[in-house]
């Protein structure tokens, strides 16, 4: 299938071709493959492997992703397909991530329009590319977000970030809400265990605010690497001025995996040691995730301190004021999200 956003080279580089998908920015001769290793040059056109290709699907709840002031309590219709446009020694789902040597990109074929009728069918109020990293399945998407959005299914990313503007532009009235891990607050880990920078993500994220998409963010904490007191600090400093105190902040568990298989677990009590350090730079809401904790999984209003949210892993009880979704019923302060 014809890929989306590239453009071909001219003079000395005639043939191949210059991708601009995402901040990677390729290029690739022809009879090469990306980073992603789902984009290729054919005959000096860019095609995408993965244009109708799926690998996972599932009805979420909302909170798996993790979105917790984003229609808290639903189902979201999630997609993923194969490839991403970071090499992460730490990857979760290195299976579909990474396409194996032969070449070979795994999943089914599926259509956009059958996706969004198979949502509508499960009654998803809103549809998730998810998974894998959905910027390097950008076509199918963009397609499939476009069928949606007009049939009352909201649209979000769960993403590195790393997209190039091209493509956030793209989305931006196709898609409505992001979860975008936040890795780390240094360059050299972003050059060293996701083969990226830190830069664009960054700059996306304040993108993605401007746009008015509802936003939260995820940081996976690994022990002895990206969880300083410092390093922590910074970033929480970074979405408190320039994402909003409002923005919930998601810290999660580091488990072995891929690359890092026997690296340790990170312990509860530098989990709540980073949610403290969250709250200290004035976010309102930081949450723990991939442990328990009673610290980290409750929402409460920023303004009286009540709970209005209580969270059992993916079950939730809201205690909102009657008939306002989102309204805390001691001090009537309407919380930040999307509630309806």
């Amino acid at each position: 299938m014809q890929a989306l956003l590239w453009h071909a080279l001219d003079g000395v580089h005639k043939g191949s071709v210059q991708c601009r998908l995402c901040a990677q920015g390729c290029r690739l001769k022809k009879g090469d493959k990306g980073l992603c290793g789902v984009r290729a040059n054919m005959n000096g056109n860019l095609v995408t492997l993965v244009g109708d290709v799926v690998t996972a699907i599932n009805l979420d709840p909302v909170e798996k992703k993790p979105l917790y002031h984003f229609l808290p309590g639903t189902k979201t219709f999630s997609i993923g397909s194969a490839g991403c446009n970071f090499t992460c020694k730490f990857c979760q789902n290195s299976n579909i991530a990474h396409i194996p040597p032969s070449g070979i990109v795994p999943g089914k074929r599926a259509a956009p329009e059958d996706l969004v009728v198979l949502a509508q069918a499960k009654r998803a109020r809103s549809m998730a590319f998810t998974y894998n990293e959905p910027t390097v399945f950008f076509e199918l998407a963009y397609e499939t977000a476009g069928l949606a959005t007009p049939r009352g299914i909201r649209c979000l990313l769960v993403t590195n970030g790393y997209m190039s503007e091209d493509c956030l532009l793209a989305l931006s009235r196709r898609v409505c809400a992001a979860n975008v891990d936040l890795k780390s607050f240094r360059d050299s880990f972003y050059r060293q265990y996701c083969g990226a920078r830190l830069q664009p993500v960054l700059d996306n994220l304040k993108a993605m605010r401007k746009l008015g998409w509802w936003l939260e963010v995820t940081t996976l904490v690994i022990p002895g690497v990206n969880d300083s007191a410092a390093e922590l600090k910074e970033a929480a400093a970074f979405i408190h001025h320039e994402l909003g105190a409002h923005t919930p902040w998601h810290l999660s568990a580091f488990h072995g995996a891929h690359q890092m298989a026997d690296h340790p677990s990170t312990p509860l009590s530098k989990l709540e040691e980073a949610w403290s350090i969250g709250r200290q730079e004035g976010l309102h809401f930081v949450y723990i995730g991939n442990a328990l904790s009673a610290m980290g999984s409750n929402t409460f209003c920023p303004q009286c301190g009540i709970m209005v949210i209580e969270r059992q892993g993916y079950s939730i009880n809201m205690h909102m004021q009657a008939g306002a979704p989102g309204v805390c019923p001691s001090c009537h302060t309407t919380l930040p999200g999307v509630w309806t």
